[in-house]
């Protein structure tokens, strides 16, 4: 029963991340929104582990180490993934994201040459380029055929979906340095400082763009920040720490095709994002992609090269 609740905790709350950081960036600037989540959620998350007499206490080569993934995972993608959700729905933001373990493929074989995908793994890049080009399909036609303004809002969600891919690129590095790490401290601390790192970072950034004389301190945009904060960075980080000291790794690793599914149909419920054919055949097509790419890399790479700590920062999410 605890192992069915924990898997709930992490496919909802992760999946729904994507909705919140939607509702979020209607009234905060997305460096702002950044620098706020990941301050509260790291600082809060380093006094937890003092007060449970955990070790917080890091080197200076750990220190350059937590800085650089923190900023890779969580200012290179999660902030770039709330830029993008001011123009993509959170739905379709989800899908493309869904992309990380084939980034991941393709910087593992043909960058760092660490481990080769198998006939399956190639399957499901190809596959997952296919399903990119589905999704992205309704907005590729206006840059091809349309100029009214529809065609013009078309085209910028074109254009936040590639900086989404890019990203994900950057949340996929920073996975595979996660993953190579050498660290003194255990992952809840390690994340704690990543979330800490991050956020002065974004909150650097954030001033820089002069978000703090747009930012909108609204009931509902508070509101989305306090449940990424909770539901997203503890709650779901919390439980997924709890899986993989109970359960077999691959069997954790499914969260990468269910929440993106999660994350369709919640957009869909609360929001009322479309869900046309476009949206519903890339959804099948990725997630069999990331399946196929993720069951070859399982099989063929050692367990240590998993990177354990990636879903830990969505904190990701995501």
């Amino acid at each position: 029963m605890q192992v069915l609740v924990a898997f709930a905790l992490v496919y909802v709350f992760w999946g729904s991340t994507y909705l919140a950081i939607r509702v979020a960036v209607e009234h905060i600037p997305p460096a702002m929104l950044g620098g706020v989540r990941f301050l509260v959620a790291g600082v809060l998350m380093l006094a937890f582990c003092w007060f449970t007499g955990r070790k917080i206490a890091i080197t200076r080569r750990e220190a350059v180490w937590l800085f650089t993934i923190g900023v890779l995972l969580l200012s290179g993608g999660n902030v770039l993934l709330a830029y993008s959700e001011i123009y993509v729905p959170s739905g379709l933001a989800a899908l493309i994201v869904a992309v990380v373990p084939i980034w991941v493929a393709l910087i593992d074989g043909f960058v760092l040459r660490r481990s080769r995908l198998g006939p399956r793994g190639w399957l499901g890049l190809v596959l997952g380029i296919g399903g990119l080009a589905v999704l992205l399909w309704p907005q590729l036609q206006p840059v091809i055929t349309g100029s009214n303004a529809a065609a013009r809002d078309l085209r910028m969600e074109l254009i936040a979906s590639g900086v989404l891919l890019v990203g994900s690129l950057s949340w996929s590095v920073g996975s595979i340095l996660s993953s190579r790490a050498q660290l003194g401290v255990g992952p809840v601390v390690a994340t704690g400082w990543e979330m800490t790192f991050a956020g002065l970072v974004n909150a650097v950034v954030a001033f820089a763009l002069g978000d703090h004389h747009r930012v909108q301190w609204t009931g509902r945009g508070i509101s989305a920040v306090v449940y990424l904060v909770i539901f997203g960075s503890w709650v779901g980080f919390t439980a997924y720490i709890w899986l993989l000291e109970h359960v077999p790794t691959p069997k954790v690793a499914t969260y990468a095709y269910v929440n993106p599914v999660v994350a369709v149909f919640l957009g869909w419920l609360i929001l009322h994002e479309r869900i046309d054919a476009y949206i519903a055949a890339g959804t099948v097509i990725i997630v069999a992609a990331v399946a196929l790419v993720n069951s070859s890399k399982l099989k063929r790479a050692a367990p240590e090269q998993i990177p354990a700590r990636l879903p830990a920062c969505e904190a990701g999410a995501d």
